[in-house]
């Protein structure tokens, strides 16, 4: 589960790293009451006016905007809100920004040289332990520095048995060049983003940048985090910052009927229970010229009820040229899914893309009977060959 940069921030502050003051608003005028707290509470007259969307590259779209003035956090909140964002990671088609976070302004008046670095928390899966990930270059791409200046990208790999020791703490202060005070932050900076990966159950923490301020203070400038969905049942609090708007509405309606739906590029509609199986048939369609349209696995409780939610779901991506249904019988029935196949044709009704179904195992014989006594136009296959060649045909 993603989170925007001011949940994350709120995360963060809980186990004690440090952020600027900031307030979350919908509103031009609440834009400019919260920077009036912010300046009472910290003697800034610059603030930052953020984008809160699920994206990174908010600043290159316009979606940060440094203000030096009242006037101008209430300008840039008027312009940002509401607006289209687009970035690299939105797509063509963005993000609409319903939320801003207006934030202390921590460039210090008349300062000529500030630092920033990238520091992020995450699993390396290949060795099992949590992996910090840091570079003195930060505020860019980290994509960027990797394929340039490779050289300029720490690892620290931490035992998750034991935690962050102060050693490798140090060792991180070290490696990003920094000494007195602001070797004391960091060391403390690092510290306290791991306890809170490790505390929320988190897949990823990413700070970019980190920022030393010219009085030697280390804070978190921006904060991507995301949660492991499958933990959220141990943090009720966290499972509340879901934002659906953010996410796709397919996969949100998916959710509902509990299936594991992820929209693709591609043409081809597929139905099939069992994430290996729907790997395996995504890889057929593929080699058979095709490409797929999503992945869609109804689990190995599917009955007629999910089988014709998900029959709706494909249905609304206007590229689907075909729809291809691939159920192996064994702790779900085929005779079930057939069921939900004739019962979506009927209440959806006027069906037009072909519909090819591959009904294998446990009750299959059952399963075909009832596709051939309803009438239904759709295209059987006893092979996954057999399927293929027909969405070759028909793509």
């Amino acid at each position: 589960m993603n989170l925007h940069e001011y949940q994350g921030k709120s995360i963060l502050k809980k186990f004690g790293v440090a952020i600027p003051e900031s307030v979350v608003v919908d509103s031009p005028d609440a834009a400019v009451e919260a920077a009036k707290q912010i300046q009472s509470k910290t003697g800034t007259d610059t603030w930052a006016v953020k984008a809160q969307i699920h994206a990174g590259g908010r600043g290159k779209g316009g979606g940060v905007k440094i203000a030096k003035s009242l006037d101008e956090v209430r300008k840039y909140a008027d312009s940002i809100l509401g607006m289209t964002l687009v970035t690299h990671q939105t797509g063509p088609g963005g993000k609409v920004v319903h939320k801003l976070l207006v934030e202390q302004g921590i460039y210090y008046p008349g300062e000529s040289k500030v630092e920033e670095f990238y520091m992020s928390v995450l699993l390396n899966r290949q060795t099992g332990r949590n992996i910090i990930m840091y570079s003195p270059e930060g505020g860019v791409d980290i994509e960027t520095v990797a394929e340039k200046t490779p050289h300029l990208i720490f690892r620290e790999e931490i035992d998750p048995g034991v935690g962050i020791q102060s050693f490798q703490a140090r060792r991180i202060a070290f490696n990003l060049g920094l000494e007195g005070k602001a070797f004391k932050e960091m060391v403390r900076f690092a510290i306290s983003l791991y306890k809170a990966y490790e505390g929320c159950d988190a897949s990823l923490f990413e700070i970019n940048p980190v920022f030393k301020t010219s009085d030697n203070m280390i804070f978190a400038a921006d904060a991507k985090v995301v949660l492991d969905d499958n933990a959220l049942f141990r943090y009720p609090e966290y499972a509340e910052m879901r934002d659906i708007t953010e996410e796709d509405p397919a996969e949100v309606e998916a959710g509902k009927y509990d299936l594991n739906f992820i929209k693709l590029d591609g043409d081809v509609g597929c139905m099939v229970n069992g994430a290996g199986l729907a790997m395996a048939t995504m890889d057929i369609i593929k080699l058979s010229g095709g490409d797929p349209a999503n992945f869609l696995d109804v689990g190995g409780s599917a009955n007629a009820k999910t089988v014709e939610a998900g029959f709706r779901i494909i249905l609304k991506d206007p590229s689907v040229k075909v729809i291809l249904i691939n159920i192996f019988g064994g702790i779900v029935r085929c005779d079930r899914v057939a069921q939900g196949v004739v019962e979506a044709y009927k209440s959806i009704g006027n069906i037009k893309v072909p519909v090819i179904v591959r009904l294998q195992g446990t009750n299959a014989e059952e399963a075909r009977e009832l596709i051939d006594e309803s009438g239904l136009k759709v295209y059987p296959a006893v092979s996954i060959q057999e399927a293929a060649g027909m969405v070759r045909e028909m793509v």
